[in-house]
């Protein structure tokens, strides 16, 4: 159950997913878990990571985030060929763009950055070296209504960490490119939606 006075918050019963290293599927030099939970509305997700350096200065929306630290999210919800890409950074902010990829690689596709994922809730919060970053995305915005039980979407879930030592790469699903490359929808996994949520 999604509660707006602690937004980050995950119920016991949901589990936390630790994500490797997107280019080689190794352990990461800073650990990231999600949780992902959803009700009639949304779908809740919530990023947990150790970060010994934050880097964030951007704050307009749909700006490259993901030239800093940034947790991304890319939702398919009706193809694998065409996809919702979600970002927020340590300062809260956002970046949406629907993505369009016939051919499931980086050279071919295409974002449409004039797309916003409507009522998306957005928050981060930051404790001692760790960081909580949730996002709730509106079934709606996505075009979808709410989805039954057993419902499988195709998704895939990543952090990029900048750090003077070298920036690092981490996935849900690794993508195994090297350099590293999220845009690769064979690499997706499947989002499951049960009725336990």
């Amino acid at each position: 159950m999604f509660a707006i006075e602690d937004p980050w918050e995950v119920s016991g019963e949901v589990e936390r997913v630790a994500f490797r290293r997107a280019t080689d599927g190794s352990t990461p030099r800073q650990g990231t878990s999600l949780a992902a939970m959803w009700d009639d509305h949304a779908l809740t997700l919530v990023f947990s990571g150790a970060d010994d350096r934050v880097v964030a200065t951007h704050r307009q929306h749909d700006a490259p985030l993901y030239q800093e630290d940034v947790v991304e999210a890319f939702l398919a919800p009706h193809q694998r060929s065409e996809y919702f890409e979600l970002e927020v950074n340590p300062l809260g902010t956002i970046f949406d763009a629907r993505i369009v990829s016939p051919d499931g690689v980086r050279a071919t596709m295409q974002a449409d950055l004039s797309w916003t994922c409507a009522r998306l809730f957005a928050a981060v919060r930051r404790i001692d070296g760790w960081f909580d970053t949730v996002m709730r995305i509106p079934f709606a915005s996505l075009e979808r209504s709410t989805p039954v039980d057993g419902e499988e979407w195709r998704a895939n879930f990543f952090r990029i960490d900048r750090h003077p030592e070298g920036d690092e790469y981490s996935a849900w699903c690794p993508t195994m490119k090297i350099p590293a490359d999220f845009h690769v929808v064979s690499a997706f996994g499947t989002l499951r939606f049960d009725a336990g949520r």
